[in-house]
């Protein structure tokens, strides 16, 4: 297929669109006010990471000379920097409109955020004595001296940038950081049934003269500044340092990398504003945004709930998977039959139990598993451990470079080293990202396998918050092809082939286009011909290409995209079968489900691997087969069930406008309608 200028939506405008539907959560009327709040600091943290990552990629680009029409969808660098600004400058604004009105029901619901100008006596010695004893200990103040050079600003924090101005003296200038470590939030004493809350930098604001109480002058301002760096990892060549401290050394200098974003309070003074941007070095070139009189609104994402559950999602009790005990022996249940964990609908338990079983089982003899992302407190990892320490041979690949994680799985790489675990610190060149565990048990004088292989990470925090699939199987043939990949994570140079899994980096591209072919065959003879797909993004042309193909050939093709979409859906004589619809609800999407119809006999999937060049090409990643036929319809009708949702899905079409899908049907909220199926089978 020729590549003309409107087959694909370029992938940072998507993701734009993407986090617009987010932004619809904070203003959607319907969802409880704080959860409202926390969408606004979602938006902010996406936006935050894009920036680091993929402005700073295309900036990349544009630095390099490249017009990068090719890399980039048939948008020039340049235009597309230039787009992206304009675009998030409009998201912003309406991000601090929504903001605006949430404070004001807030305020019905008698909870005020008050700023430093509202502080009143029955507040104010609380308000000192907490800056006091909590902030001015570890504050960090930096004078902005013309004969000192400005140290290097973090892009994990926020800066009041101070004036102090006097009629007989220069003016001077600060800059307060706003740590990450410290709380954004400090809940004030109520009054009568009123709350109050005051943001940490209004409390800066409210103390300046106790900061700057050396210094004359006649007034003094602040106002808000952020600066986000590159966020892409630099490695050293140096072949005589490991890969961890290579890896260590370069996430230190993440902080030092290029600015690609600076936002600024747009009230603050002109003067002002040239001065900073002269002492960093910030130009036209870099993304100059005016903002509001706070940034990093991410910390929204952990606003108090003072206890006010009726301003929350109910919180949902994780319930037991049918058949599947966490008071037998997992291996003794699942060798008789699959079982599928629905996070967060199930509980996470079930994994922790299985890893459990398997340090304290003297049958054991090894334990292989991948991680990618753990818990800040992982149940995984001490169980790992405690296998070890058991006398397991435990092998342990872990993704060093798992984008922003990175400090916290070389602190549990290390620990679990020095605990005697085998770890495994990835391939060259490539990410390991698929999500899999198998372990060898002694029965009967002969070596039996179980295992489990997920869409999402071992984590169990966002296990709470994430939905993903995990199978837990004692399949002998999937767990085979499971072992090999370990194979090939321990040699890298060994390409082996496997009859069950489909595997990146090797094969999924030609696996996934003969299940494509399979269809178009079938729609050519007239039977039945369909796909449904469901995943976080998909921006690779060759497989967005093949499945214009395949709609072409006449197969129905139902795709439900969470993220960034580069397929443009519904364009007669190209994709005239494709729906595609988004859903932004209570819990994060994340499974991975490929349904082929295969003539009414279908061949299901589940996968750690979206439909992007990075998944299929540079990625080790696993989709399992599913063969159990109980799971195969649950997952047909959990795939329904998705696609048949009128409340939060939004229609994904050329214009990308983010309706929402709406019809005379009785309403289908996936995430809700989805527990409730779960609590039918516990019934049924």
């Amino acid at each position: 297929m020729t590549k003309e200028k409107n087959i694909y939506i370029n992938r940072e405008l998507s993701w734009l669109k993407f986090n617009e539907r987010v932004l619809q959560e904070a203003a959607d009327t319907e969802v409880p006010l704080i959860e409202r709040l926390r969408f606004l600091g979602i938006f902010s943290n996406n936006l935050d990471e894009f920036f680091k990552v993929r402005y700073a990629t295309v900036k990349r680009i544009y630095e390099a000379g490249k017009g990068g029409k090719t890399e980039l969808g048939g948008i020039k660098a340049g235009d597309l920097l230039g787009k992206i600004t304009e675009i998030v400058i409009e998201q912003q604004s309406y991000s601090l409109e929504i903001l605006d009105e949430i404070e004001s029901e807030l305020q019905q619901q008698n909870i005020y955020i008050i700023n430093e100008s509202q502080i009143d006596n029955d507040h104010h010695d609380f308000i000192k004595n907490y800056f006091y004893q909590e902030i001015s200990p570890a504050l960090v103040v930096i004078m902005l001296n013309e004969d000192i050079d400005l140290p290097e600003l973090k892009d994990i924090s926020a800066y009041l940038t101070v004036r102090m101005s006097s009629s007989n003296a220069r003016d001077q200038f600060a800059l307060i950081e706003i740590s990450a470590t410290m709380d954004r939030f400090v809940v004030l004493p109520n009054k009568g049934d009123n709350n109050y809350i005051i943001m940490l930098d209004d409390i800066l604001r409210y103390c300046l003269d106790d900061i700057f109480n050396i210094f004359s002058y006649d007034t003094i301002s602040a106002h808000m500044i952020k600066i986000t760096r590159d966020g892409e990892l630099d490695f050293d060549s140096d072949l005589s340092k490991s890969f961890i401290a290579k890896l260590t050394e370069s996430v230190k200098e993440r902080q030092s990398g290029v600015p690609v974003r600076f936002v600024y309070d747009k009230s603050i003074e002109k003067e002002t504003l040239n001065f900073l941007l002269k002492r960093m070095g910030i130009d036209e070139k870099e993304s100059i945004i005016p903002g509001g009189r706070y940034h990093n609104r991410r910390d929204y994402m952990s606003f108090p709930s003072l206890g006010r559950t009726d301003l929350l999602y109910s919180k949902i009790q994780p319930l037991p998977v049918k058949g599947l005990s966490l008071e037998d022996s997992i291996f003794n249940t699942i060798a008789k039959k699959d079982y599928l964990i629905y996070t967060p609908y199930h509980t996470f338990s079930y994994i922790v139990k299985f890893l459990r079983e398997a340090a304290l089982d003297p049958k054991v003899k090894t334990i292989k598993i991948t991680i990618y992302r753990l818990a800040q407190i992982s149940h995984v990892a001490s169980s790992l451990i405690n296998a070890a320490k058991n006398g397991k041979k435990v092998t342990v690949s872990i993704e060093l470079r798992a984008r922003f994680d990175e400090e916290a799985n070389i602190n549990y790489a290390e620990q679990m080293q020095d605990e005697g675990v085998t770890m495994l610190f990835g391939v060259t060149g490539l990410k390991v990202h698929s999500k899999m565990c198998v372990i060898e048990r002694e029965e009967n004088e002969k070596l039996v396998r179980y295992g489990f292989i997920s869409t999402g990470n071992f984590n169990e925090s966002t296990a709470k918050i994430y939905t993903d699939f995990t199978l837990l199987t004692a399949n002998a043939k999937i767990l085979k092809d499971i072992y090999k990949v370990f194979s090939f994570l321990e040699v890298h140079y060994k390409v082996n082939r496997y009859k069950h899994i489909i595997t990146s980096p090797h094969y999924t591209k030609s696996k996934i286009f003969a299940l494509i072919d399979n269809e178009i065959e079938s729609a050519k003879k007239g039977k039945s011909a369909y796909i449904k797909l469901k995943m976080n993004s998909i921006s690779s042309y060759k497989m967005i290409d093949k499945l214009y193909e395949a709609s072409r050939a006449g197969v129905k093709i139902q795709m439900i995209i969470r993220g960034l979409c580069c397929l443009v859906p519904g364009i007669k004589g190209m994709s005239e079968n494709i729906e595609i619809i988004s859903i932004i609800d209570k819990f994060l999407e994340h499974t991975r489900l490929y349904i082929f119809s295969n003539q009414e006999d279908p061949k299901i999937y589940i996968s750690s691997a979206d439909w992007m060049t990075r998944n299929i090409y540079n990625r080790v990643e696993v989709s399992c087969p599913i063969y159990d036929e109980d799971i195969k319809t649950e997952l047909q009708h959990l795939y329904d069930i998705c696609w048949n949702d009128n409340v939060k899905a939004r229609i994904i079409n050329d214009n990308q406008d983010n309706n929402y899908r709406r019809n005379n049907k009785p309403k289908v909220r996936a995430q809700f309608d989805t527990y409730k199926y779960y609590l039918n089978k516990l019934e049924g």
